[in-house]
């Protein structure tokens, strides 16, 4: 008997999924009046990098950081931006709305994972956000897995 789990990025569909995720929500930011002020003069290939990402995140290959991109990297583009708890919730349920919409798994197990690493990014993401943060250059990717969360620095 084997005992081949697969990664949350596999389980999801893998880039694909997620580039079909990023797509739908980043097309709904222009309406939303909480976020649309954020994602102002956002680049068009905004939803790609961060599928990209979440891919890499969920345990699907490098497609993140094999095009040069890295946790630090990604820490950085929210530097001084001031996120509120406001946007960042916005976000949230924005983003939950559209993986249902997109037919992301909704079994509990990867939900919750899902959820945990949405909660926990955001909040990150609004921590560096605040005046004066800085990030760790040699932080790795997180890795985010089925089971309780660990952290990034336990790569």
């Amino acid at each position: 008997m084997t005992n081949d789990i697969p990664s949350l990025s596999e389980w999801a569909g893998g880039q694909p999924a997620f580039e079909k995720l990023t797509e739908l929500f980043y097309a709904k930011v222009p309406q939303n009046p909480i976020l649309a002020p954020v994602f102002a003069g956002m680049s068009p290939t905004h939803s790609k990098h961060v599928a990209a990402f979440l891919t890499e995140v969920f345990g699907g290959p490098k497609a993140y950081s094999g095009i040069g991109g890295s946790h630090a990297g990604m820490v950085a583009h929210h530097f001084n931006r001031s996120l509120t708890e406001e946007q960042r919730r916005a976000w949230v349920a924005l983003m939950l709305d559209t993986a249902d919409e997109a037919g992301l798994p909704d079994d509990p197990e990867f939900r919750a994972a899902f959820v945990g690493y949405i909660e926990w990014g955001t909040r990150l993401a609004k921590l560096n956000s605040q005046p004066g943060a800085t990030s760790d250059p040699e932080a790795p990717m997180p890795q985010w897995n089925w089971g309780p969360p660990g952290g990034p620095w336990l790569g």
